[in-house]
């Protein structure tokens, strides 16, 4: 069977799943729409958590990212999973204790202020939409190879699929859609990955592929550091970015995933506290199944590109020569060649290929220039690049979010496992814009709605409204999907660096803090959002030069400092303004005592 079929196949099955699950789970009531009912098992609420957590940027763009930039990636290795960590021991559980299942709920109560409710719903649906466009141009990314059809249209499809699940079955659907989607995502990364580890080093595991000796005598790090200098690259193990650029962006990425709402929810799902703690055990057990084979992937899918572009020789291959892979990508806009010596040879380096032009501006869904041409430049546009040190110059466009999708084509690969691999990708996307579209419903529906304009609706009147925010919620995100600010991984550390800078730190002194009142809460709040917004603003979409980058932080890392910021204006107007009410302070020292935390709160 062709892998157009197996696709279809593999892909619409798994639809049929998703909503089948959805209709079989659907929502009858508030508390089942937003918290799936509070009954969800340990262990399927901690696949549904890593299925909620490893979005598209996990699946398809961390391996990805990781092949083209070598030793900075790990900052997004470092900080995805160590925040995890941070949120299951720092915040999940008080946060489950205090009884409020969403971020904007917390604080409103927290703080004793509606006005405290609504900056944290303004910060929820900003990190939210950030996070939720690199998500549906994750989904477009796959439909446009594997279902033939344009970026825009594999979105809108995306958008009906999640319209169905999410906005039917709310938590309770998205909760055990996501636990299949786990299934079928872990299955689709890990499978290929052992095959590409065998291939590429003899043995199966890829967690250890990297240090393998491969027949030259060389490792495979050695080996792509010397493909990587050869080619005009910066060498693959040093990296580009300034240490404290990375520890920023570790910080920034690691503090943004503890501040997640639409993760943060997840520990709402289950009976107790001490379910909550399970879950998050088993959530990072999931997670690091994926997490650490990732490595070993951007390793030998690094390799296998450079070496199917230029040959064994590195002297280039004749187009005409190469697989039906580099065609179907190339029609999807997502990879291109531009022959600027005229010898019919595809031949990939560093530098632009749009030679003479610096920096082009590029519509990121065709990869098509301004005068409507195609592109055809590397990873690295624009950058500077020493000629003598490279055969050739680059003639190649790579999207850096297609390497994991490619992978088993690139390779040769069986055609089920390269059918495995769009099903697994559809699946990751899904499930994480489905988490995020909730979050969004719900915090205009429960924390808006209910909360702050009309406390007396209904609990059926509430779930239309939450419904109806959901759509709403979709088609918005569905615009951002058609028009992203940048590749899914990128948009997505964005999302990160936000919610670092506005949500993580009002949680943390909400708990830790009992001095922390309104004043300090709402000032901090939107210092770290407007200083993080505004730094990435100018320096993503205004133009800003990164020269001028402060102290050398990059865009992903400036939640860091505006983290910093956060905690400092924050604690100082604390202490210059009065204390919050003697009752919130004794529940606040009461929320760190392990005790008298037993059942779900129903809202």
């Amino acid at each position: 069977m062709s892998v157009d079929m197996l696709s279809y196949l593999f892909i619409g099955g798994s639809f049929l799943l998703y909503i089948g699950i959805a209709v079989w789970a659907r929502a009858g009531s508030t508390k089942e729409f937003y918290v799936a009912g509070g009954g969800v098992h340990p262990i399927a609420n901690g696949m549904a958590t890593a299925a909620d957590w490893m979005s598209a940027a996990s699946f398809i763009s961390l391996a990805g990212l990781i092949s083209f930039i070598g030793r900075d990636g790990s900052a997004y290795l470092m900080g995805w999973t160590g925040g995890y960590v941070l949120l299951a021991m720092l915040l999940a559980p008080y946060l489950r204790k205090f009884g409020k299942f969403t971020v904007p709920d917390f604080v409103g109560d927290r703080y004793e202020s509606d006005t405290a409710r609504i900056i944290g719903v303004v910060c929820t649906i900003v990190i939210s939409f950030t996070y939720v466009a690199g998500q549906m141009r994750g989904v477009g990314i796959v439909f446009s190879r594997y279902l033939h059809v344009d970026i825009n249209t594999g979105v809108i499809l995306g958008m009906a699929i999640v319209f169905f699940y999410a906005v039917l079955g709310g938590m309770k659907g998205i909760t055990y859609t996501q636990v299949a989607q786990y299934c079928v995502l872990i299955l689709a990364f890990t499978v290929p990955s052992f095959f590409l580890s065998a291939q590429v080093t003899g043995h199966i595991l890829p967690q250890i592929g990297l240090g393998a000796t491969l027949d030259s005598g060389m490792s495979v790090l050695a080996t792509l550091d010397q493909l990587s200098l050869d080619l005009g690259f910066a060498q693959y193990t040093a990296g580009t970015k300034s240490t404290f650029d990375i520890f920023c962006l570790t910080v920034a990425l690691m503090c943004g995933t503890a501040g997640l709402p639409h993760v943060i929810v997840r520990f709402f799902t289950v009976p107790r506290v001490k379910d909550a703690r399970t879950s998050a055990g088993y959530a990072l057990i999931f997670i690091a199944l994926l997490y650490t084979a990732i490595p070993g992937v951007a390793g030998f899918g690094r390799v296998n590109l450079i070496q199917t572009l230029n040959g064994p020789d590195n002297a280039g291959v004749e187009y005409a020569a190469m697989p039906t892979w580099f065609a179907n990508w190339e029609n999807a806009g997502l990879i291109g060649w531009n022959d600027r010596n005229g010898d019919g040879k595809i031949q990939y380096a560093a530098g632009n290929a749009y030679e003479g032009k610096g920096k082009p501006e590029y519509d990121a869904n065709d990869n098509r220039g301004v005068n409507g041409e195609r592109l055809a430049t590397n990873a690295l546009v624009g950058e500077e690049f020493d000629a003598s040190k490279q055969p050739f110059a680059n003639e190649v466009y790579v999207d850096r979010d297609i390497m994991v999708l490619a992978n088993p084509e690139i390779a040769q690969l069986p055609a089920w496992v390269i059918a495995l691999v769009a099903a697994g990708a559809v699946a990751a996307a899904l499930s994480t814009a489905a988490g995020l579209l909730l979050v969004i419903s719900t915090a205009i529906s429960h924390d808006l709605m209910k909360t702050v304009i009309n406390p007396n609706i209904t609990d059926k009147q509430e779930l239309m409204y939450a419904r109806l925010a959901a759509i709403v919620a979709i088609c918005i995100a569905g615009y951002f999907g058609i028009n992203p600010p940048g590749f899914v991984a990128q948009v997505v550390a964005l999302a990160f660096g936000i919610a670092s800078a506005s949500v993580f730190p009002t949680l943390m002194l909400g708990i830790f803090y009992k001095r922390m009142n309104t004043q300090g809460a709402i000032a901090g709040m939107l210092t770290g959002l407007v200083a993080t917004v505004g730094y990435m603003w100018y320096f993503v979409f205004a133009g800003g030069d990164s020269a001028d980058y402060f102290m050398g932080v990059s865009p992903g890392g400036f939640g860091a400092i505006g983290m910093v910021l956060h905690f400092v204006v924050a604690i100082v107007v604390a202490s210059m303004t009065p204390a919050p009410s003697e009752e919130m302070q004794r529940i606040v020292e009461d929320l760190r005592i392990p005790r008298g935390a037993g059942e779900a709160h129903d809202h």
